[in-house]
């Protein structure tokens, strides 16, 4: 929705707010990461977007590396269920200790493509999860992305489930603990403000996380040898408001609010994809040892981590797991 001045002054002034940045409202938007991935930029964008489209009545003062929680990506979305942060920008698996169901969209090896990703998010089944975050007190206004996990590590190539035993994984949240454990590894759940350090001190010798939007604007080449492209599970981002914020404003500026942010995460998944798109040559150039499955290789993973995906399907329930499948199964 485009704006014109007049509306937008009529808007500020209806808020009682003015234009002046001195006496508008300013929302604070939490994220896990640091300032040069895809998330602070989506995050940007909709504070920017916001900012026009309201005559500078909303103001969003964005804070990377979860800084509003302490440092700990698990609070953040807790935080804005109760009223103590604003906005949130995190992953699905972040949020899984509140809404144990958002795991679903990390299941193993559920996707393939990102027409049924986006068939998802963006259709029936994404409504269903951010109804039950509404349950939570956090009101979801547009999914994002972090994209299709990639693992790296510094100790050996991964061809095959059987390479992944004995390696320390640094992973975000809980799923990831039994995926690992299925494949052998060791997995260590980490705060990624305290991963690089580790990686780089061999604390843990690998982590998962997708290439265009965390592994290459975080650098995670520079302490990590070898990766390799298996696509095990999808990760995406929401953006999310406080219900208690989010009642305080009319229906015309919660009009606003959805659809700025429905651009910027459209925004931002638009960059995250490019950026993976051409990150593999990216990654080759700067020194990483890329490793990319073949189709038999990719059904070894698959078979190996099925007992997490069983056990997860289980708590995230039939229906939402059914619904998912279903609308997967029509994308194609």
């Amino acid at each position: 929705m485009t704006f014109t001045r007049l509306t937008q002054t009529a808007l500020a002034a209806a808020l009682g707010l003015g234009l002046g940045a001195a006496s508008s409202e300013t929302l604070r938007l939490s994220h896990n990461t640091g300032d040069s991935t895809t998330w602070h930029k989506g995050a940007e964008k909709f504070g920017e977007l916001l900012a026009e489209r309201t005559g500078g009545a909303l103001d969003v003062r964005v804070f990377p590396n979860a800084q509003l929680s302490g440092g700990d990506q698990m609070r953040q979305a807790e935080m804005v269920g109760r009223g103590a942060l604003d906005l949130v920008v995190t992953s699905a698996i972040n949020v899984t200790p509140l809404v144990p169901e958002m795991a679903v969209f990390s299941l193993p090896y559920l996707y393939s493509s990102y027409e049924q990703v986006d068939a998802t998010t963006q259709g029936a089944p994404g409504e269903m999860l951010a109804d039950i975050l509404l349950e939570k007190g956090i009101v979801g206004l547009a999914w994002g992305e972090n994209g299709f996990r990639e693992v790296t590590n510094n100790i050996r190539p991964i061809r095959s489930p059987d390479d992944m035993r004995g390696l320390n994984m640094r992973v975000a949240g809980p799923m990831y603990i039994d995926v690992m454990n299925a494949l052998g590894a060791n997995p260590q759940q980490m705060q990624w403000g305290e991963t690089m350090s580790a990686l780089q001190q061999g604390v843990v010798d690998g982590q998962e996380n997708p290439i265009g939007a965390v592994i290459i604007p975080q650098q995670v080449y520079e302490v990590q040898k070898y990766l390799t492209a298996w696509h095990y599970s999808y990760d995406p981002i929401f953006l999310g408001i406080s219900q208690a914020k989010w009642d305080g404003y009319d229906a015309e500026m919660q009009t606003i609010l959805r659809e700025t942010a429905q651009e910027a995460m459209a925004y931002q998944r638009e960059i995250t994809r490019e950026g993976t798109a051409s990150g593999i040559e990216f990654l080759r150039e700067k020194g990483m040892e890329v490793y990319e499955p073949t189709a038999e290789e990719l059904a070894a993973f698959r078979t190996a981590t099925q007992p997490a995906f069983d056990q997860w399907a289980a708590r995230v329930g039939d229906e939402i797991v059914g619904a998912f499948q279903a609308t997967i199964a029509a994308s194609n």
